[in-house]
Formats: structure tokens, C-alpha cells, sequence
């Protein structure tokens, strides 16, 4: 079964279909002089900003072009269609006609396929192909996946049956699908079979937005085929990494995961059935999603009935930002296995890890080693023979409340020019900027009248899955949970899926007599520039405003949230050579900072902790902040 991806954008004027591939856009600078038919999306979204904002500023160009594009008649069809709650049968006419982002499962999908491979091969600067049955009873050689599909919008990549039977054969992909926005890759049944040689994975999808990759019973009954999973997933934001059947009646098949998904954002990593039967397997998890944000890691019947099986896991989850862990009939009916928990999950920000049925079954002499466990665990049904603990501790919860001592070590990167102080925002001054670019792909806000019909709860994800498909399930979850989670200290917090909500959250906190600020465009991404003029909103004064942030969802879909004691300020942005403007910044500067994670990314760049200092960062392109009008 394939996936393909669908976000399409329809024009008002044509029923044709144009598919746009645009990472980095930028905001819009003008304005539709067109005529608009009072009974689109857009002309009923205009009426409500008229109706409910009382300043008469120009609209925001950049606000109005996210708004639903559908005309008068499809926006009535698919009203009605959302009355009747039969979306789900219409759900391709949908996306497009509303410009969603969509994942659809279909047979019909067809990538290049690249002959059988007999002899070694580099495939470099390569990109969306199918490698079904390539390498099969190899003997020998290296094939060799270096920068492919890098930077990509939407690689999607079949490496069925890859590798099978091969003997001695080695497999290396480097820097694969680097800087992508939505990378899909298929390894079902790789390395089947295989004897000898060894996989490496090495940076492979490097700050891909939305990773989404499936390693369906690959190695099975493999013999001694290392696998080595290097810098795996490192920077990705909301996506999934399942591993079904993995290594499944493999022998002595070492395993590897270092630095696995660090620095993620919301990552979903599922290890079901991986080691089945497995003999003398060793399985090495080293620093697997440290420094991530929310990671969701479950493990189900992971080593069931194997044989002296080893797996380590060191420096797991480490200075994460809560998550959640769940180990079922992990190494259940094992044989003398051997599991080292050292230092898992070590955080300030604690989550939840579940043990439920955890060497159940098991014989021989199966040790388990907990070291420096989190706080938050849950050991339900362990195992009451056979399984010895060892030096388990754990800290207490008046340490977990504390900021990190000397003795624990923060090696968590973050992009240089993200976080920076307000003395930084004078004229003349020179900084490194982020990359500002929003990676997301493109979608629309759905009409009110539309999205206030559909279900928006994780209690209700059974229902979301039917409209809009099981392959979207990581992305509703991780944008759900998101928008449900409590509201930190002092902020005010809601999820909007159309301008209509917006403009009600936006007023509700500020009040009628607001404007919304965004940065003009993307230049100066990744490199130093120099601020020109400086202007604080309110006199550089403390002032109240709501930031919006872009979570991905299949609509557009904003986290607005109000903090207190800000101060926010838009800057011309000039070349450091020429000293031209070429950007028009909006900053925001957090003053109060003392509710923030001790591991957050902004003590990291700056040296500091929670309460000491204030912290500012730009706005990104195609979030945004509302204030008073002046």
C-alpha cells in the first residue's frame, strides 16, 4: 500500500487545479481589487471582520489570503455535506476544493522503479523512487544513498523488499532526505533474510517537517545484519516512525540507535512486535530523543520470546520535554534477557512512562537495570519471577522542581539568532537571523460554518480518523494534544481553525480596537543582518497582545495564546554590506520568563534559567501578533 499527499490549491475563477510545492513563500504584499461575490468564504469573512474590529485600518493582506477559497456554490455543497456528517465520502473533493493538507493511502500511486541492482551503486542527489526487489541475494558490494532527496518538498521513497536474501551486502544512506517538508518512506520487508553486512541510516531526514516512515518486518529473520541508525530523525517536527515485525527471527542482529530523533518536536516512534523471536539480539537505544519536545515512544511486545537478547538504554529520553513511554509485553516469555535502563528520561519536565506486563512469562536468569529512572513511571503487571532489579533510584520531586545542577550536561543545539535578548534590537546593531521560513505546507481556514461542524478532541479522534484517513492520525494526535494541554502560568490560550475565531479570541483579550502584525517576508533567513529602526508597539511600553502560531493540522489551524508583561517591536531589516532594507521585522520580548521549562531552548542559547532574564525571537512567517492600535 502506497501514500501519496494531497494539498492543492483551487483558484476562485477556474476549476482547474494547480498542485503548489512552496516551502518558503513568503507572506503576501497586495491586496485582490477584484470585485469579491458576497457569498464566498472570503466576502463572509470580510462582513465579520468589518462587524467586530473597530478601527478602520487596512485589512492585513497576508491574514485575508489564508481564507477558505471556496466560491458560492462549493462552499454551500460542502455545508451541507458537513451537516450530514458525510464529509468522509467526499473527503478528495473536500481537500482540494478547500485547499487541505491530506495523506490518502492509495494502490494507484506510481513512482519510477529502478531496475534490480546487480553490482554497486551511489545514488546521489537521486529522488523519488521506487527500489522494490533491488539488491535481492546481493553477495558483497555497498550500495550507496547519499543526499537523496534532499530538500525536497514531498519525497516519497519504496524501498520494498530491498536487500533480500543478500549475503555480506551493505547498505549506507547518508544525509538522506535532508530539509525536506514531508518525506514518506516505505521499507517493508528490507533486508529480509539478509546474512552479514550491515544498514546505516546516518542524518538520515535531518529537519524534515513531517517524517512519516514505515520499517514493516524489516531484517526479519536476518543473521547478523548490523543496523545502525545514526542522527536518525534529528530536528523533525510532528511526524511518525513505526517499526513493525523489526528484526523479527533475526540472529545476533545488533541494533543502534544514537542520537535518534533528538531535538524533535512531538515525535511518534511505535516498536511493535520488533525482536519477535529474536536470538541473542542486541539492541543499543544512546541519547534516542534527547532534548525532544513531547515525544511518544511505544513499545509492544518488543522482544517477545526471544533468546539472550541484550538492550540498553542510556541517556533515553534525556532533557525531553514530558512525553510519553509505554513498554507492553515488553520481553514477555523471554529467555535470560538483559534490559539497562541508565539515566532514562532524566528530565525537569516530567512524563509518563507505562510498564504493563514487562517480562511476563520470562525464564532464565532476565535482569532488568534501572539507573537514574524518571519520576513519572507506572509498573503495572511486571513480572514477579524471574526479573531482578538493580540500582534503581529515581529523584524526588522538589529536585525535578529545581533548576539543573552543574552535574548534568545540556547538549542541546539550537539554531543560532532564535532566542536573543532585547538589548539586541538597536539600531546598528548586528545578529544572526533565524530561518524565519514556514515549512509547513500550504492550506486554507476552513469557513466557520464548516469547521465548527467537525469534531476537534482527542476523545473524538475515531471520528477524525474517518474524515480525514488513518494516515493523518499522528497529525491530528500531536496538533490535539497541543491545544488541549493546560494553560501554562498566567496565559490564556485557544485554537483557532478560521479568522472568524481569531478575531473573537483576539478581542475577547484586547478588545475591538486591534491591528495584527506578521515579519513582511523570509529575507535575511540564516544569516547576519543589521537592525535599522527600531519602533516599540505602545511606546516600547509593557503591553498586552496575542501571539498566533501555525500547528499543522488539515486546515490552517493557529495556537493563540496571550502571556503577561510583554513588550513587542517592529525593526526595518537591513543588509549588513549594503545596509538596504530588505525586511520589515516584528519581535516580541518575553519579560517574564519564570514559568519557562529550566531546559528550554532559550536558557540553552543564552546561559541562563527560568525568572532571570527576558527572552525575545521573532515573529515567523506566517504566525502573527494582535495589539491595541495605538
Amino acid at each position: 500500500m502506497k501514500i501519496f499527499l494531497f494539498f492543492l490549491y483551487l483558484s476562485l475563477s477556474s476549476s482547474n487545479v494547480v498542485v503548489v510545492q512552496v516551502l518558503c513563500a513568503g507572506t503576501g504584499t497586495g491586496q485582490a481589487k477584484e470585485k469579491e461575490n458576497p457569498f464566498t468564504a472570503k466576502a463572509s469573512l470580510i462582513r465579520y471582520w468589518n462587524n467586530h474590529i473597530s478601527n478602520t485600518l487596512p485589512k492585513p493582506p497576508f491574514l485575508v489570503s489564508k481564507a477558505s477559497p471556496l466560491n458560492s456554490v462549493d462552499l454551500a455543497k460542502l455545508t451541507k455535506l458537513a451537516d450530514h456528517n458525510s464529509l468522509s465520502s467526499h473527503i478528495g473533493e473536500f481537500c482540494s476544493l478547500a485547499d487541505l493538507f491530506c495523506l490518502f493511502q492509495e494502490e494507484g500511486l506510481k513512482l519510477d522503479v529502478v531496475a534490480k541492482g546487480n553490482k554497486d551503486a551511489s545514488f546521489a542527489v537521486y529522488s523519488s523512487k521506487s527500489f522494490k526487489g533491488y539488491g535481492t541475494s546481493r553477495r558483497g558490494g555497498v550500495d550507496s544513498f547519499k543526499n537523496y532527496s534532499d530538500g525536497l518538498n514531498t519525497p516519497n521513497e519504496s524501498f520494498k523488499k530491498y536487500s533480500g536474501g543478500s549475503n555480506s551486502h551493505g547498505e549506507e544512506f547518508t544525509s538522506y532526505a535532508k530539509d525536506a517538508n514531508v518525506a514518506v518512506d516505505n521499507f517493508t520487508n528490507y533486508g529480509s533474510s539478509a546474512t552479514g553486512g550491515s544498514g546505516g541510516f546516518d542524518n538520515y531526514q535531518e529537519r524534515v517537517n513531517v517524517p512519516n516512515l514505515r520499517f514493516t518486518s524489516y531484517d526479519s529473520d536476518g543473521n547478523n545484519h548490523k543496523l545502525s541508525f545514526s542522527s536518525y530523525g534529528s530536528e523533525t517536527n510532528s511526524g511518525s516512525q513505526a517499526f513493525i515485525n523489526y528484526g523479527k527471527k533475526g540472529t545476533s542482529v545488533p541494533a543502534e540507535f544514537t542520537s535518534y530523533s533528538d531535538n524533535a518536536n512531538t515525535i511518534g516512534s511505535s516498536f511493535t512486535g520488533y525482536g519477535v523471536l529474536g536470538n541473542a539480539a542486541n539492541d543499543s537505544f544512546k541519547a534516542y530523543g534527547d532534548s525532544g519536545n513531547n515525544p511518544h515512544n511505544n513499545f509492544k511486545t518488543y522482544g517477545l520470546a526471544s533468546k539472550q537478547g541484550i538492550d540498553s538504554f542510556t541517556s533515553y529520553r534525556d532533557s525531553a520535554n514530558v512525553g510519553d513511554d509505554s513498554f507492553q509485553s515488553y520481553a514477555r516469555d523471554s529467555n535470560s534477557g538483559k534490559v539497562n535502563f541508565a539515566n532514562y528520561g532524566k528530565t525537569f519536565n516530567v512524563g509518563n512512562s507505562t510498564f504493563k506486563e514487562y517480562g511476563e512469562g520470562s525464564t532464565g536468569s532476565t535482569t532488568i537495570g534501572f539507573k537514574m529512572y524518571d519520576l513519572a513511571r507506572s509498573f503495572v503487571d511486571y513480572a514477579k519471577k524471574g526479573v531482578s532489579f538493580a540500582g534503581y533510584s529515581n529523584s524526588s520531586s522538589k529536585e525535578t522542581d529545581s533548576p539543573p545542577s552543574s552535574g548534568i550536561s545540556v547538549n542541546r543545539w539550537v539554531e543560532p539568532g532564535k532566542f536573543f535578548r532585547e538589548s539586541a534590537l538597536k539600531q546598528g546593531n548586528v545578529m544572526v537571523m533565524p530561518d524565519i521560513c514556514d515549512k509547513m505546507p500550504r492550506r486554507s481556514f476552513l469557513p466557520r460554518g464548516i469547521s465548527g461542524k467537525l469534531p476537534f478532541s482527542t476523545s473524538r479522534l475515531s471520528e477524525l480518523k474517518e474524515i480525514f484517513g488513518p494516515s493523518m492520525e499522528p497529525v491530528l494526535v500531536n496538533a490535539l494534544a497541543e491545544c488541549e494541554r493546560p494553560a501554562s502560568r498566567g496565559e490564556t490560550k485557544r485554537c483557532v481553525g478560521s479568522v472568524e475565531d481569531m478575531i473573537d479570541f483576539a478581542t475577547s483579550v484586547l478588545g475591538q480596537n486591534v491591528t495584527v502584525r506578521t515579519t513582511e517576508n523570509v529575507k535575511g533567513s540564516k544569516q547576519e543582518i543589521m537592525i535599522g529602526e527600531v519602533k516599540g508597539i505602545n511606546g516600547g511600553e509593557v503591553t498586552e497582545s496575542v501571539s498566533c502560531h501555525q500547528s499543522l493540522y488539515p486546515y490552517l489551524l493557529y495556537y493563540c495564546h496571550s502571556v503577561p508583561k510583554v513588550r513587542v517591536y517592529e525593526a526595518d531589516v537591513l543588509d549588513v554590506k549594503s545596509k538596504s532594507k530588505i525586511n520589515h521585522g516584528v519581535a516580541i520580548c518575553h519579560l517574564d520568563t519564570s514559568a519557562w521549562s529550566p531546559t528550554h531552548g532559550a536558557f540553552v542559547a543564552l546561559g541562563s534559567s527560568p525568572g532571570r532574564i527576558e527572552v525575545c525571537h521573532w515573529i515567523f512567517e506566517n504566525d502573527m501578533t494582535w495589539t491595541i492600535v495605538d
